[in-house]
């Protein structure tokens, strides 16, 4: 295996690493913001109203689901402007 196809291996590893540890964490996240924001609601905002706790729980849990699709998003854009560098670098 060539030096470069070497280095372009461990830049995958590393990069699959990264996303896998953005989704562990926004995977905790989706779990414990929403009943965080549910009893927090409840015990000190809603005094009691359970409804409105729910509402808040579900608001919270769908802000995490937007900033993972926000984050994927920008990383996918950032990957693309990367591998379209490297063409053109080839091409030269």
């Amino acid at each position: 295996m060539s030096e470069q196809a070497a280095v372009g291996q461990i830049q995958a590893n590393a990069a699959s690493k990264g996303v896998l540890a953005k989704l562990l964490f926004f995977s905790i996240s989706l779990g414990v913001v929403p009943l965080t924001s549910y009893y927090a609601s409840l015990k000190y905002v809603y005094k009691g109203n359970s409804t409105f706790a729910a509402i808040t729980a579900v608001v919270a849990a769908n802000i995490v689901l937007v900033a993972y699709i926000i984050t994927s998003l920008l990383e996918d854009k950032r990957d693309a402007t990367t591998k379209a560098e490297a063409e053109s670098k080839k091409n030269r």
